[in-house]
C-alpha cells in the first residue's frame, strides 16, 4: 500500500474488483492505492472497533450502512494498537462528526493511519455484487495511483489472495503481556493472586476479549501466536483461550492446541480459534462465498435453544455434521451452534472432556451481548476441572 495525506477529501478515487467491475467516487482518508479482499459489513455502529479488529487484516471493508463517520474517532474503543483493515468503503460520510467522546474525525484518523479509502460509491450494488460473485480481491486508487482501468485491474489480479493465507503471526504481540484479574471493588487483583489463569493465544486478539475475563476473575496472560507448548504451560494456566485472526486456519500450525487436548486443560476458543479447533478435531475449513460481518448474526446454542444475535467476522467455517455426534481423536464432539441465516457451523463442543468453541465473537465490543455468557461457561469449566 502506498500513500499520500494530500487532497483526499476532493482526489477522484476508484474501485476496481478483479472481475473488472468498477465503481468511482472520491477519496476518503488516505490518496494512494491499496489492495486487499473485498468484505461487506452489515453493522449499522461500532464502525471504530471494526477498523481496529485484527481479524480485517488485508481485507478491505464495504460498510453497508450509508452514513458512516456521524460519532467520529474517539480514544477508547480502539480494540488493538492500530487501525487493521487495508481499505475502507463507504457510501456518505459524515462531514461533522457529533459525540461528546469524540477526539477526531474518521477521514482525519484513516488518513494519520494512511488507510486508502473511498466514498460516494453505491454500496448497496457493491454488496450486491459480492454476495452474488462472492468475496474477491479489490483494489482502490488515487492520486497519483489513478492509470486506465485495464492496467489497475491487472494490478488487482496480481494481489495475493485470502485462501493460503497465514496471517496470524503479522497481528500478533511479539511479547507476552498480563491483564490482571478485576475484582469486587473494580480495582486490578495483584498478578499471581487471581482465582483463575488463563492462557490466550493471541492470534490476532481484540482488546475487549482478555477484558471480558479480567471481569470474571481471570488472570489473562496473552501470548504469541508463535507460543510454544512450554511457554503455555509456563504460566501454570487453569485454562487455553484461543483468540479470532485473519487468514486461512489450514495454514496454521495445531501444535500446541493438540498438546491442551491430550493434557485436558479446559479450552476455549473463538472465531479463528474455532476453526482451529476444528482442524485439531480432524474436521475440514472451507471459505465462505461471501462470509459474516456484522453484529446481527442470528445463531442457535443448540444445547440450549437459546438463539442468540451475535457479532461475527470470518471467512471460513468448520465442515462438521450437523446431523450427528462425531468421533474425534479426542473424544466425542457435536456442533453445539449453527448459523439460522445459512446453517454453518458455529460452534463445536467435546462431550467426553473440557473443550468448547465458537465461531462468533462473545465479547462483542459495540454489542450485542447475548453471548456473553460464554464466558461464564468457561469459567465454569475450570471450576468443574480444579474440584
Amino acid at each position: 500500500m502506498t500513500t499520500s495525506t494530500r487532497g483526499a477529501a476532493k482526489a477522484p478515487a476508484v474501485l476496481v474488483l478483479e472481475d473488472g467491475r468498477t465503481f468511482r467516487g472520491r477519496a476518503y482518508g488516505a490518496v494512494g492505492e491499496t489492495f486487499g479482499e473485498a468484505v461487506f459489513n452489515t453493522g449499522m455502529t461500532g464502525y471504530q472497533e471494526t477498523l481496529t479488529d485484527p481479524s480485517y487484516h488485508r481485507q478491505v471493508v464495504v460498510m453497508t450502512a450509508p452514513h458512516v463517520g456521524n460519532t467520529g474517532v474517539n480514544d477508547e474503543d480502539d480494540e488493538s494498537k492500530q487501525i487493521w483493515v487495508a481499505g475502507y468503503v463507504v457510501r456518505d460520510p459524515a462531514r461533522i462528526p457529533s459525540n461528546w467522546r469524540s477526539r477526531r474525525t474518521l477521514d482525519e484518523q484513516l488518513t494519520a493511519q494512511g488507510v486508502v479509502g473511498i466514498s460516494g460509491i453505491d454500496t448497496r450494488a457493491l454488496t450486491r455484487h459480492l454476495r452474488e460473485r462472492g468475496a474477491m480481491r479489490v483494489g482502490i486508487f488515487s492520486g497519483e495511483a489513478l492509470a486506465d482501468e485495464a492496467t489497475l485491474l491487472a494490478r488487482v489480479q496480481q494481489a495475493p489472495e485470502m485462501k493460503g493465507a497465514n496471517l496470524s503471526a503479522e497481528v500478533a504481540t511479539t511479547e507476552a503481556y498480563v491483564v490482571p484479574a478485576i475484582g469486587p471493588d473494580g480495582e486490578a487483583v495483584p498478578v499471581g493472586t487471581a482465582k483463575f489463569t488463563v492462557a490466550a493465544l493471541d492470534l490476532g486478539i481484540k482488546g475487549m476479549t482478555p477484558h471480558r475475563m479480567a471481569e470474571r476473575g481471570i488472570e489473562v496472560h496473552v501470548l504469541p501466536a508463535t507460543a510454544t507448548v512450554d511457554d503455555v504451560y509456563a504460566v501454570n494456566p487453569d485454562g487455553v483461550f484461543l483468540s479470532n485472526g485473519p487468514g486461512d486456519p489450514a495454514t496454521a500450525d495445531l501444535t500446541v492446541i493438540k498438546a491442551v487436548l491430550e493434557r485436558r486443560t479446559p479450552l476455549f476458543g473463538i472465531c479463528f480459534g474455532n476453526q482451529l479447533l476444528g482442524r485439531a478435531l480432524g474436521f475440514g475449513t472451507y471459505k465462505l462465498k461471501y462470509g459474516h460481518r456484522g453484529i446481527n448474526q442470528p445463531v442457535q446454542d443448540r444445547t440450549t435453544g437459546k438463539v442468540e444475535v451475535t457479532a461475527h467476522n470470518h471467512g471460513f467455517a468448520v465442515e462438521a455434521p450437523l446431523d450427528k455426534v462425531s468421533d474425534t481423536p479426542y473424544g466425542r464432539a457435536e456442533v453445539s451452534h449453527v448459523c439460522l441465516n445459512d446453517n454453518v457451523v458455529e460452534g463445536l463442543q467435546l462431550l467426553d472432556q473440557p473443550a468448547f468453541s465458537v465461531q462468533y465473537h462473545p465479547e462483542a465490543a459495540a454489542g450485542p451481548h447475548d453471548a456473553a455468557y460464554l464466558f461464564d461457561r468457561f469459567v465454569s469449566l475450570m471450576e468443574a476441572e480444579r474440584a
